[in-house]
């Protein structure tokens, strides 16, 4: 059984096309760490998808995903948000859309802690203020809303897979969280 998200656009590159390209090239991706504010724009739950691998373990991760060809950054946030939360999740996009981090994925462990076994992907990684009522849809078995500590606590912290949980760190650290 396949969980992944079917592309959206089927006409791109064919699953043959992209496993060549991933094998060649770096993939440019975006990922999204939904949260939600106080009024003050302080986080006070960060939001964590549930998702199943190919081999039946369930990890915890981000929205992400691809960037198309000729899409904007802003556009594929948008796009991934929509598609993993739901319509109704009201993301906060800012107007100077400047990532907590540009995280380099590597197939196999590397310096920059995080793993990625199918490509060399870069991500830009984006903390987003999510005001609405979120369903998560597609591969996302669950949303989870966790306080800050709670989604840094070993037990979901050892959930991650590829070093996403120091990136969760980092996106935190950028929010003054925990200073």
């Amino acid at each position: 059984m396949s969980v992944r998200t079917p592309d959206p656009y089927p006409g791109w590159l064919s699953e043959d096309e992209l496993r060549e390209a991933r094998q060649r090239l770096p993939m440019v991706y975006v990922e999204a760490v939904p949260v939600r504010c106080d009024p003050l724009g302080y986080v006070t739950e960060v939001g964590l998808l549930l998702q199943a691998t190919a081999e039946g373990k369930m990890v915890r991760t981000f929205v992400s995903g691809r960037v198309m060809y000729r899409e904007t950054i802003r556009a594929a946030l948008l796009r991934h948000l929509e598609k993993d939360l739901g319509p109704m999740a009201f993301p906060q996009l800012p107007p100077a859309l400047v990532p907590f981090a540009v995280a380099e994925y590597f197939p196999s462990p590397s310096q920059s802690g995080l793993t990625d076994e199918r490509q060399h992907a870069v991500a830009l990684a984006y903390l987003i203020p999510v005001t609405g009522e979120c369903d998560p849809r597609q591969d996302a078995l669950e949303l989870s809303w966790l306080t800050p500590d709670e989604a840094l606590s070993p037990d979901i912290y050892a959930e991650f897979a590829g070093g996403r949980g120091d990136l969760l760190r980092q996106a935190l650290a950028s929010a003054s969280w925990g200073r």
